[in-house]
């Protein structure tokens, strides 16, 4: 039987909670349009992963979800997306009060040229929180929701810049969680790093899921296949196919879908 061209499996309202949703999303860097209408809906409490190859337009999604997109003067983002009732992609809506609630863990770390708890603490001060006991507490939860406290708990005046390259981004993703957001937005995490910080930062990610939505960008076809729930695979700024993630790379239902999880693409 002939593969069908286009396919995504779209959530049960009834039976799943959804997180976020977009409806029609599209954005355009000037005359070029970099991502096709796309339709999605993310399961709330479970991983899902963007795959695709370079330029297929997962990060421009990813990105638009919490209005990074707005930083780029040339991208002009339309259609929908859904948060808690409300369309956050609205000029009325706050963008800060949107990334409070939808975080993001970048492909390189970027810690503060600060010390480990500062990283932390930064901007919950900046957020008017002064409490010091509150804030130690806020600073060990988040680094034991990182997988960082064992390792650092000695050391929270320390510079993070003398951290690893792993612990550096698992403090970026403790930074994240300290705002308490709802979903955690992740652009190629672990693309920088070595197997063993990778492993630390995917057992983090399943450990997260139980309290947070992830979406995860990845190149890595068995990173995806090792943490996600769900997967959507883009190809030239479309979304072709939408599934749980042994579907996906077990049944695809589209050819493109299978030709690039098997490695036959291009």
């Amino acid at each position: 039987m002939a593969k069908r061209t286009t396919f995504t499996r779209v959530l049960d309202e009834n039976k799943y909670e959804i997180a976020l949703s977009t409806n029609n999303l599209r954005v355009n860097y000037g005359d070029y349009e970099a991502l096709h209408g796309v339709s999605l809906q993310f399961e709330r409490y479970k991983i899902t992963a963007l795959i695709g190859a370079s330029g297929s337009g997962k990060s421009t999604y990813l990105r638009s979800l919490n209005r990074m997109n707005d930083t780029v003067g040339s991208a002009q983002v339309s259609g929908q997306i859904m948060y808690r009732n409300l369309d956050i992609n609205s000029a009325q809506v706050d963008v800060y009060e949107v990334r409070r609630h939808i975080g993001m863990v970048f492909q390189r770390p970027n810690p503060f040229s600060k010390s480990i708890r500062e990283n932390i603490t930064f901007a919950l001060q900046r957020r008017g929180l002064h409490d010091s006991k509150k804030l130690e507490q806020i600073v060990e939860t988040t680094l034991k929701q990182a997988s960082l406290w064992e390792q650092v708990k000695d050391d929270l005046n320390k510079s993070a810049l003398a951290l690893s390259g792993g612990q550096q981004q698992r403090l970026c993703i403790a930074r994240a969680l300290a705002l308490e957001p709802d979903i955690l937005l992740m652009d190629e995490p672990t693309s920088a790093l070595d197997p063993i910080s990778t492993a630390n930062i995917e057992q983090a990610m399943q450990e997260l899921k139980q309290h947070y939505t992830i979406i995860i960008v990845t190149h890595n076809m068995q990173q995806a296949a090792r943490v996600s729930d769900y997967t959507a695979f883009f190809h030239q700024g479309k979304l072709i196919e939408y599934d749980q993630t042994r579907r996906i790379f077990t049944r695809p239902q589209v050819q493109l879908t299978e030709d690039y999880v098997s490695g036959h693409f291009g």
